[in-house]
């Protein structure tokens, strides 16, 4: 089966899941762009930038279980409309900040709406696309990350360089609610959500309505079987290991290239930093994440975990022993291949493993919960670099890849299984 095959209502859920995570990628990697800045006018050092960052993901796992909720309850496009105007809206509130405390404020709030977007956005696309394509559409979404990036590094660097303001950039992270508009009319709701819906209505209805219920009939419909619970707790930690990997290692390599050598960085001007970051996103996020759906539909879910997150753990080490710009870019994008792509895996199984009524939070537990779990991870990094510097704290993130490789082993295969309804 093809793209080609495939109806213009699932190609309109599956262009919404990708904006939205794109913008959503666009509004938070904003503050790593201008974190050099934010440090200079506001008198912050690496420890504290480390902590906003944090409080960020702790916000993102609790949005992930709530907007889980809100979309199991009341659909998964409103529930992506109402995550993009919350991180859109504290974007822009964030480049108004005069405080650290503001500043804290509204990138906690702009956390909820990030952890929303990301379980929505891949709930809606794995309930609308069919089993042959599954694995691949959700590899689109979840490389549009890469794009939201690049961009960010692109209108920051402009930004910076013309207007040298980065309040200004906070300013410009309102542009995503304008697709809200456009998922309002064009994009469908989730027809199998819908069904799970009407027939939760009736057996509730049916319910009260019934005088003589059997006694087997009172079992709670909201039981989970114990391979549910297992096979969360291993997501949950798999992505937790992960998770604190990336974010430990990507949030400060923007900083780790622009600072100067003498306080652990690499010393690049703004303009080959933004040329870096695109090229570690196009070059190596985003065919990582795309290459990943067709590597587990190729060899299945589990050893391709395994190999993504075995290569990361490797090259880690690699990269923060590199000196050389050429050396630099080239072991960057190789880390950003392997330590970004098996992100799209989590969609992946999350969406194969649990059923329809509990699988919007079932991902926000097991993706954005990890998030909210490894929120610790920029702190870490960050004040590990007090001492070593970046790069002798970069290794710590290797570890963890190495750890989120093995817990992959526990997963089951689910290749070629047929959502569970």
């Amino acid at each position: 089966m093809l793209f080609a095959d495939v109806t213009s209502a699932q190609r309109r859920t599956l262009i919404a899941a990708a904006l939205g995570w794109a913008l959503d990628a666009f509004d938070v990697m904003l503050y790593a762009m201008v974190v050099a800045y934010v440090m200079r006018d506001l008198h912050i050092n690496k420890a504290t930038i480390g902590f906003l960052n944090t409080l960020t993901l702790l916000a993102s796992g609790i949005g992930g279980l709530l907007f889980g909720w809100i979309a199991d309850r009341v659909g998964r496009t409103r529930a992506l409309m109402l995550s993009i105007a919350t991180y859109s809206v504290c974007s822009f509130a964030s480049g108004l900040s005069t405080s650290v405390q503001m500043l804290a404020a509204f990138r906690f709030f702009l956390g909820l709406g990030m952890g929303g977007e990301w379980n929505t956005g891949a709930t809606l696309v794995a309930e609308t696309w069919p089993t042959a394509l599954r694995a691949k559409a959700i590899a689109v979404v979840q490389s549009s990350w890469a794009w939201g990036y690049a961009a960010a590094a692109l209108v920051a660097g402009f930004v910076l360089q013309h207007f040298h303001n980065w309040r200004y950039v906070f300013f410009l992270g309102i542009a995503p609610a304008l697709i809200i508009l456009w998922i309002r009319s064009s994009v469908p709701e989730s027809a199998m959500w819908e069904q799970q819906n009407a027939s939760g209505r009736k057996k509730i209805s049916e319910s009260q309505n019934s005088r003589a219920i059997r006694p087997e009939e009172h079992t709670s419909p909201t039981a989970l079987p114990r391979t549910h619970v297992r096979n969360a707790l291993v997501l949950l930690l798999l992505n937790f290991f992960g998770l604190f990997a990336w974010w430990g290692l990507f949030t400060w390599i923007p900083p780790y290239l622009s600072l100067p050598v003498e306080q652990g960085g690499r010393g690049l001007s703004q303009l080959n930093t933004t040329t870096f970051l695109v090229f570690l996103n196009l070059a190596g996020m985003f065919p990582g994440y795309i290459s990943f759906g067709f590597v587990a539909d190729r060899i299945g879910r589990r050893p391709a975990f395994f190999i993504y997150l075995f290569a990361a753990a490797v090259a880690v080490p690699i990269y923060a022993l590199a000196r050389q710009p050429w050396e630099i870019l080239v072991l960057g994008a190789v880390v950003a291949f392997f330590g970004t792509g098996f992100f799209t895996g989590s969609g992946i199984v999350g969406a194969e493993l649990f059923p329809t009524r509990i699988r919007a939070r079932a991902l926000g537990l097991t993706y954005n919960g990890a998030r909210m779990l490894s929120s610790i991870a920029p702190y870490v990094i960050g004040a590990l670099s007090l001492h070593r510097g970046l790069s002798g704290a970069f290794p710590v993130c290797a570890v963890s890849f190495l750890l989120a490789a093995f817990t992959a082993l526990l997963l089951p295969e689910t290749r070629g299984k047929e959502l569970l309804r």
